[in-house]
């Protein structure tokens, strides 16, 4: 199965400049048909507190486009969306559209990054969600949650074997971002696509580096610190060899095994 990351510079809260730019990279993209294509954390307009801005309107634009671009490339495409909360504040999501454009996953941000006051502007998420992609069972997690493991032991319990972050992870915590992508593959013996933007917005600068990974932790592919796409194929068959060889998964406590 292939999985593709979409590295892009994003254009501060234009939605319209956003989707030219993810379909420009796209295009150049060799991907057969039920391929997964991952956009970073807030794709359409960056990492903004601007929840009346941003937020999806009726029309739903975003969501749109990213239909009509599974649709058009027979892919699951995941992308981040800001909707609107009912307490007035956002919603920090990651849509997952099927080849046909339909919504199967809605995932929100279980944890705001408080350090720079998203939990004021946007509400915590409930919990993992999962879908079904080919053999593998994806998680999508978003950006700040890669520091919190639990949720993602959780997400195995839930049968997840391949985990889709989606972030604007910082410049100066690039180191930080790599290593905790590579644990989260390591200790759940999971397939892991991390992707991040580049460029920058009025708060700070983004490196890049958005890295797919196999369940031992090696790095397949790596999209550098420049705009571009990054890609590689993932093996369920080889991951579940990994576990039958090596059952790390059979000791974790009853308590947190669900259908692992």
């Amino acid at each position: 199965m292939k999985a593709v990351g979409v590295q892009l510079d994003i254009v501060w809260e234009e939605k319209a400049a956003n989707f030219a730019k993810v379909r420009a990279l796209v295009e150049a993209v060799d991907a057969a048909p039920g391929s997964l294509i991952v956009l970073p954390e807030m794709f359409a307009t960056g990492f903004s507190m601007n929840v009346a801005r941003i937020r999806e309107s009726e029309a739903r634009e975003t969501e749109a486009f990213l239909a009509a671009l599974a649709r058009g490339r027979r892919a699951f495409v995941i992308g981040g969306v800001v909707h609107a909360d009912t307490d007035g504040r956002g919603r920090n999501e990651a849509l997952v559209l099927d080849p046909e454009g339909r919504r199967v996953a809605r995932y929100c941000k279980m944890h705001p990054f408080s350090f720079a006051g998203e939990d004021r502007h946007y509400a915590s998420g409930e919990g993992p969600v999962t879908f079904a992609w080919g053999e593998f069972t994806v998680a999508p997690f978003i950006c700040y949650d890669l520091r919190f493991p639990e949720i993602f032991r959780d997400a195995v319990g839930r049968g997840a074997d391949c985990f889709a972050v989606i972030a604007c992870w910082p410049r100066p915590r690039e180191g930080h971002w790599l290593t905790l992508l590579q644990a989260r593959a390591i200790e759940n013996q999971a397939c892991v696509i991390g992707v991040n933007r580049v460029g920058s917005d009025p708060k700070a600068a983004y490196s890049g580096r958005s890295v797919i990974i196999d369940p031992r932790g090696r790095v397949l592919a790596d999209a550098g610190s420049g705009e571009g796409v990054v890609a590689a194929d993932l093996d369920r068959e080889a991951l579940a060899q990994y576990r039958r060889e090596f059952p790390a998964l059979a000791d974790m406590r009853a308590e947190y095994k669900r259908r692992a």
